[in-house]
């Protein structure tokens, strides 16, 4: 056991316009179960970094414990190694043997590790790392959000396989993950940082508990505060009125005064003087109570899209549906299921099963720009079926990514979507989003002030407005995606992995969104506490 002391932490990145932490102080210790959360861009991925002494920084930061670090770094060249090749570079003291044990934990064949990483899913590529990170002795190990874009099965073998570990920081937003593996939580709050015991739902009942208590004494002291300011301007007003009768007098209107009473009006006048300066100094002491009551507390602000109503009631019908690519067996065979409209579906299935080949199918038979496959798409269906969609209407929400293979995508049965639909989308991908964010804005139609408004309310920082948005966090730039979707009216809302990098109060937001506008909406996520707060169908893709 050994501890993890940060002392007077300060750190801001070179040109920018603010600082990511300033005169930060805790301690851990480094046999815990460590969860760490908090906002996009607050600077939890950074705070990795610094332990691993990539920045500079003032302050200090002390510990006898050795850190690595997941994900490890990966160049285009390592796409063609091993796992068995890598791991010499990952870590170099660890042995096959250990990878091989830490790897049965996770429900893995071993083959994987013998295989080019290129041609590994995204859940196989997470387990071997893992089993390369948890392969060594007496380190503190920084693993920062393991769970993006693995599916329901993945997650809940790799949270199975981190609760029965220990020593570790583990940067996440899945609360389910949260509060299923960990003992203690780091958490990033608006104006402060504090380590509790506990997991993520413990720490959050207890954070509502003291967000209502501030609140409560907030209003308590703004009430005693106004009560202060209305009895010290009534008194002053007294002071200044009986001030003015010092000097001069009516003696037939006052002719029970005479010029001895003026020294007593005088220390009359004094008194009331001084009961306005006890008024002020009581309510210094109640603002300065008030002060930093309100600081840690995150609103929420209620956010909303304008869903469009189209004529008919079924908007997308798929019915003994095939799907595969030109080449391959069929990845997805005899799928019959609808969306109604006001209807929430998600896709479910582990990585690989077709999830995101659907949507596409679906963007194309649509006629939407964002489909990777749609210009080249061939169908074998009666040609009723196939002039399903030809006539709708879409609106673009983000291209293709740039360099994106187009591979032909063949469906055979039934897949029609409502004529003259329009549909906003988002995709996993993030990384053509470069530039300033009105170049963005006017590029893809949107009002810039309404886009920045709706930044804000999701938590984007005023001067993240003023960066590029290659230089935004991931969560940051999935924030971006989902406002561009927002603001476009649709009738139909398709969002690929929405959540991936999102923090835990945004989740919430978009959650409370939905539930209160009843879009129709087909989603593949698999954050399991959003989808049972939503409680949508469910199309279980074999």
């Amino acid at each position: 056991m050994s501890i993890l002391q940060v002392s007077d932490l300060t750190f801001c990145y070179e040109g920018s316009f603010d600082n990511i932490f300033e005169n930060v102080s805790f301690r851990v210790d480094t046999d815990w179960k460590l969860g760490f959360t908090g906002r996009n861009g607050k600077g939890k991925t950074t705070f990795l970094r610094l332990l691993l002494g990539e920045y500079e920084y003032s302050g200090s930061i002390t510990t006898d414990s050795r850190f690595d670090y997941f994900p490890y770094p990966m160049q285009k060249d390592d796409m063609e190694k091993t796992v068995m090749e890598l791991k010499d570079t990952w870590k170099p003291a660890c042995e096959d043997w250990q990878i091989l044990c830490e790897l049965s934990g996770l429900d893995a064949d071993p083959e994987i590790l013998y295989r080019p990483v290129g041609t590994l899913s995204q859940g196989e590529r997470t387990k071997a790392m893992l089993a390369v990170l948890f392969s060594g002795e007496n380190e503190f190990l920084l693993i920062d959000e393991p769970t993006n874009h693995l599916d329901g099965s993945a997650r809940q073998t790799v949270t199975g396989y981190l609760s029965k570990k220990k020593s570790f920081i583990l940067v996440s937003h899945d609360r389910v993950m949260l509060d299923s593996v960990c003992d203690h939580m780091l958490v990033l709050n608006r104006d402060s940082i504090e380590v509790v015991s506990g997991n993520f739902s413990s720490w959050w009942d207890n954070k509502e508990k003291k967000d209502a208590f501030a609140i409560a004494e907030n209003e308590k002291h703004t009430k005693e505060i106004g009560k202060l300011k209305a009895s010290a301007d009534r008194a002053d007003r007294w002071a200044s009125k009986n001030e003015n009768t010092k000097i001069g007098f009516d003696p037939v209107r006052e002719n029970d005064r005479s010029i001895s009473t003026r020294s007593y009006i005088g220390a009359k006048t004094k008194k009331m003087q001084s009961r306005v300066k006890n008024f002020e100094r009581r309510m210094e002491r109640q603002i300065a109570e008030k002060e930093g009551l309100l600081n840690d507390i995150e609103t929420v602000e209620d956010i909303r899209l304008t869903p469009l109503l189209h004529h008919k009631k079924t908007l997308v019908e798929c019915r003994d549906l095939s799907l595969g690519y030109e080449g391959n067996d069929m990845i997805i065979k005899a799928l019959t299921f609808s969306v109604l409209q006001g209807e929430i579906v998600f896709l479910n299935g582990r990585n690989g099963c077709g999830k995101s080949s659907l949507i596409k199918a679906l963007l194309a038979r649509a006629n939407h720009p964002d489909a990777a496959a749609g210009d080249n798409t061939r169908t074998k269906n009666s040609q009723k079926d196939a002039a399903a969609g030809s006539n709708t209407r879409t609106k673009d929400i983000h291209p293709t990514a740039p360099g994106t293979e187009r591979s032909e995508l063949i469906t055979e049965g039934l897949l029609s979507v409502a004529g003259s639909i329009v549909i906003s989308y988002i995709s996993q991908d993030t990384s053509f989003l470069k530039g300033p964010l009105k170049e963005y804005a006017e590029s893809r139609g949107l009002d810039y002030s309404l886009l920045l408004t709706l930044l804000r309310k999701l938590d984007l920082n005023r001067i993240q407005f003023e960066k590029n948005m290659e230089d935004f966090s991931e969560g940051q730039k999935k924030k971006v995606l989902i406002a561009s979707s927002l603001l476009t009216p649709a009738h139909l809302y398709i969002w690929d992995e929405p959540l991936n990098y999102i923090d835990v109060f945004s989740r919430m937001q978009i959650e409370k969104l939905i539930e209160n506008c009843h879009p129709t909406m087909i989603l593949v996520e698999h954050d399991e506490a959003f989808r049972k707060k939503l409680a949508g169908r469910v199309i279980n893709l074999p």
